[in-house]
């Protein structure tokens, strides 16, 4: 490996990058769920298996143990003064809808946003970022319980109830409890890549990160027990068969049911469309080929079912805001 040498002749070690700063806001009365997602997802050391080692941090700004919903206490060593240099900020819940949260913590989170920072309200988090002004304009969730009381609380925010997580480019919200969960391993995904938020997906056990239709939106499932289904089956058979071409029709003549009771029971199922679904898929197996393999761009398209490469590049574009290269190289050998 190439060195640079100083004047005196002593060689300099290239500069070793900062690591990303995950910080997460703690409360007094939280719930332990709703802190242990974040923790899960960016407080664990992989560093071991080759995976990204965080410089993660849970702060609150009340000094002190913190009670929890649960019957026990914990302990936080940081203050917001951990948020100034924080790359991303996870608000994973909030107490109480009707209390306004403190105001130093709302102006920590204006100065974030203001500088780029990363932002993300899990379930009732959402109000805390929407206390904040962050949200006004922008498409939003959150726990479908609380969603009439958020619209009529802030009716600038373009709120969907019915979605799983919302992806607005640098702020990030979702529903309740383990849409939280999905919503971490996105951002994981879009920090890290496929190959490392599926590996962190097996490693808890629950399914490989659930994409919609669109980039940003995933609709909200709500599946009956498959196991044995035949349409169970068929979802498996589609995902290892993605180069040959889907259409309602015959997909519902393979489950051999109607169109209509196919397209009924497959909403039920994953939550969204035919064409949602299969595109999310197809975007899912683009990337690990990218992050994985040696296969070229127009390879890669084939395999997946696009067809051709200005579709995949014209679906990547629109899902991820890059190109299937940018993403490679991004992505390569993480």
């Amino acid at each position: 490996m190439a060195v640079s040498v100083l004047a005196s002749g002593s060689a300099s070690a290239p500069p070793v990058p900062p690591r990303h700063v995950v910080a997460v806001v703690a409360f007094d009365r939280i719930s332990p769920f709703h802190l242990a997602v974040p923790c899960v997802v960016f407080g664990e050391d992989r560093s071991d298996g080759g995976l990204p080692d965080f410089d993660f941090r849970v702060c609150a700004a009340e000094t002190g143990p913190l009670t929890t919903t649960a019957g026990f206490s914990i302990a936080v060593t940081h203050g917001l003064e951990a948020l100034a240099d924080a790359d991303t900020i996870i608000v994973p819940s909030w107490r109480d809808p009707d209390e306004t949260p403190p105001a130093e913590l709302l102006a920590a989170l204006r100065a974030a946003h203001a500088r780029g920072t990363q932002l993300v309200g899990l379930c009732l988090g959402a109000f805390v970022l929407a206390a904040a002004g962050i949200l006004d304009g922008r498409p939003a969730s959150t726990h479908w319980a609380c969603a009439d009381d958020f619209a009529r609380r802030y009716p600038r925010v373009r709120l969907d109830p019915d979605v799983l997580y919302v992806d607005d480019g640098n702020v990030l919200t979702s529903a309740g409890t383990a849409a939280g969960l999905d919503c971490c391993l996105h951002v994981l995904r879009k920090m890290c890549g496929a190959e490392v938020a599926n590996y962190v997906a097996r490693r808890l056990v629950v399914s490989p990160h659930r994409q919609g239709g669109q980039a940003q939106y995933v609709q909200q499932p709500i599946p009956p027990n498959l196991r044995g289904d035949r349409l169970s089956g068929l979802l498996d058979w589609v995902s290892g068969n993605l180069d040959v071409p889907h259409t309602l029709d015959t997909l519902a003549a393979r489950a051999l049911m109607s169109r209509r009771t196919f397209t009924r029971r497959f909403r039920l199922a994953t939550g969204t469309t035919v064409g949602a679904w299969l595109l999310a898929q197809r975007l899912a197996r683009a990337q690990q080929l990218l992050e994985s393999s040696d296969e070229s761009v127009e390879a890669i398209a084939a395999i997946a079912g696009f067809g051709s490469t200005a579709s995949l590049r014209q679906h990547f574009a629109e899902a991820f805001c890059t190109s299937p290269s940018a993403w490679r190289r991004e992505f390569r050998g993480t």
